[in-house]
């Protein structure tokens, strides 16, 4: 070959003379697919390939600057690993060489090996996709702060726990906008019966009260009402 100056150089001269070298499994299958199509495939099922066809890869390919043997062996590696090609292993199915003749029958052997490599492949994937499911935001609950339903008015004719109350007393009243404030003492439905605590926080998209337990929720204005006072 005539050694060119660069400076007089195509751009198609330069690629045609310097072919670039493939840099991942996924630009060397393509190119095996469209090299030998009766043996590789991207799409549709696979067919299950002849024992030693990295050998004849090697010596098919021997000046195919742009295929090392590493990256051609890795890719065969990531091809056979993949689940299309993994469920055409099947016992009894031919293997294929490079111009898609049929070699030896598939033992039962590799078939069992390669169902189980299958399968586990399958299950590390739906362990991945749980694991993601539950990292997502709101996959977790928060103890730390809750919203409380509505008050629900108690069936007629029943006593909160069994108890029977001396005298019967109006109905707490509702916060007025002036009572909306940190440090009212209110009363919130916990459950089955209201609670006492304290306004501690007021915001657009609801009121933080802090029990007298020491647990601190979030409720909705129409969730609250004015503390009775002691006597």
């Amino acid at each position: 070959m005539s050694i060119k100056n660069p400076a007089n150089y195509t751009q198609l001269e330069y690629l045609m003379d310097n072919p670039q070298k493939f840099s991942n499994s996924k630009e060397v299958i393509n190119f095996l697919s469209e090299s030998f199509p009766a043996c590789f495939s991207v799409t549709g099922d696979a067919k299950p390939l002849k024992i030693g066809i990295f050998q004849d890869l090697a010596q098919r390919l021997e000046e195919e600057e742009r295929v090392s043997k590493t990256l051609l062996r890795s890719s065969l590696r990531h091809y056979t690993n993949s689940w299309r090609y993994l469920h055409s292993v099947k016992e009894g199915a031919f293997r294929v060489d490079l111009d898609g003749q049929q070699a030896a029958p598939i033992e039962k052997e590799h078939a069992d090996h390669a169902q189980a490599q299958l399968e586990e492949s399958k299950a590390k994937v739906a362990e991945k996709r749980k694991a993601q499911n539950a990292a997502k935001p709101g996959a977790k609950k928060s103890y730390k702060s809750k919203t409380v339903p509505a008050f629900k008015s108690s069936p007629k004719g029943t006593n909160q726990d069994n108890v029977k109350p001396k005298a019967k007393l109006p109905p707490p009243e509702k916060l007025s906008a002036e009572q909306l404030v940190a440090g009212t003492s209110v009363t919130v439905k916990i459950g089955k019966s209201p609670m006492p605590a304290t306004i501690t926080d007021v915001s657009k998209d609801g009121v933080q009260v802090q029990l007298d337990t020491g647990m601190v929720v979030k409720v909705q204005v129409d969730n609250l009402r004015l503390a009775r006072s002691k006597r």
